[in-house]
């Protein structure tokens, strides 16, 4: 795919793609320009046919050969993670686990499934439109149950309403993205069909839909106040890489490394250097509200000066594995 000056660039910062990334893969392309160039100079026979097959046979060459900066990942294959749809990426197979008791997002939405269920396909919403208090109860005494339990972070799993229980409200987000729910006159409704899904094959049915719908249409950004930084791009790099070592802090620096020109998005500060804030926002946006959410890892989270922090690891559980399973 070839990109306008001002498109905006690929990797997901919202720049235009001349004050991103532009100057980097110019760098790459103008290697590869030379390297064609001197192989042109050494043949000067080559007809115009014989000289396109060699400029293909080396580009595809280049995009298909294990960079480094990618952790060995070809251009190809990291343009496939980034942009591919959710059926068509490469190298990865991503399974629906037979055990979903101990994800969070998928435990709360069978209890939005069972209550609508139980009332016909649908159930009434608050006067702000939230789920009902009853249900964010039941989803408040569910909390024991996940791994997550011991690192808590209390507003993030339990609250007194929807607004102050960010997972319960992160689910009904998605299961309304994700086509399950929908809203109309005050009450949420379940469609037929889903009805029919839901009595056939249980809450697995709806594994892939939500996992879809968290990882290709959700806005990473919405519940914190961190600036404009898209990071969603990148999720399935991030899953491969964490699942691989466990470090949040080594995770940074493989982002850092294949995406430099995410630094150039942050403001330096007297508190935070653009390094630390992205790290901050990948334990916020992709460890904290999005692997434990779903009951893919868990972090015990450490307070105290960032200079003085110790190494931070997640600890991978099953249903990562069971998961994602990656051939590279």
């Amino acid at each position: 795919m070839k990109f306008g000056r001002n498109d905006p660039c690929p990797c997901g910062s919202g720049k235009k793609y001349k004050r991103c990334c532009m100057d980097s893969v110019s760098k790459q392309q103008a290697k590869l320009l030379d390297d064609i160039s001197q192989f042109a100079a050494m043949n000067p026979n080559l007809t115009l046919d014989e000289l396109n097959a060699v400029t293909q046979h080396r580009v595809n060459e280049h995009n298909n050969r294990p960079n480094t900066e990618f952790c060995g990942l070809s251009p190809t294959q990291m343009n496939n993670w980034m942009y591919a749809p959710f059926d068509q990426l490469s190298c990865v197979t991503i399974n629906t686990p037979d055990d979903l008791s101990s994800s969070p997002v998928m435990r709360y939405l069978g209890l939005i499934l069972d209550e609508a269920m139980q009332n016909e396909g649908s159930f009434k919403a608050t006067t702000k439109g939230n789920l009902p208090t009853k249900l964010v109860k039941q989803a408040c005494d569910l909390l024991p149950e996940f791994p997550v339990a011991k690192f808590i972070r209390i507003n993030e799993f339990s609250g007194s309403n929807e607004d102050k229980f960010n997972a319960l409200h992160y689910t009904r987000i998605l299961a309304e993205i994700a086509g399950i729910i929908y809203r109309r006159s005050g009450r949420y409704y379940v469609k037929k069909d889903v009805q029919k899904q839901y009595q056939t094959h249980g809450i697995n049915a709806f594994f892939l839909p939500m996992l879809e719908a968290a990882t290709t249409q959700y806005n990473w950004g919405y519940l914190d106040n961190w600036e404009d930084i898209d990071i969603r791009t990148f999720w399935l790099f991030m899953v491969w890489r964490l699942q691989c070592h466990g470090s949040v802090d080594q995770l940074s620096e493989e982002v850092t490394t294949a995406f430099p020109a995410l630094l150039h998005q942050f403001i330096p500060d007297e508190y935070f250097s653009p390094t630390e804030s992205l790290k901050m926002v990948i334990e916020s946006r992709f460890i904290a509200r999005f692997l434990q959410f779903w009951g893919f890892v868990t972090i015990e989270y450490k307070w105290g000066p960032i200079e003085n922090a110790l190494p931070r690891k997640a600890d991978i559980l099953p249903l990562l594995t069971q998961t994602f399973r990656f051939a590279v």
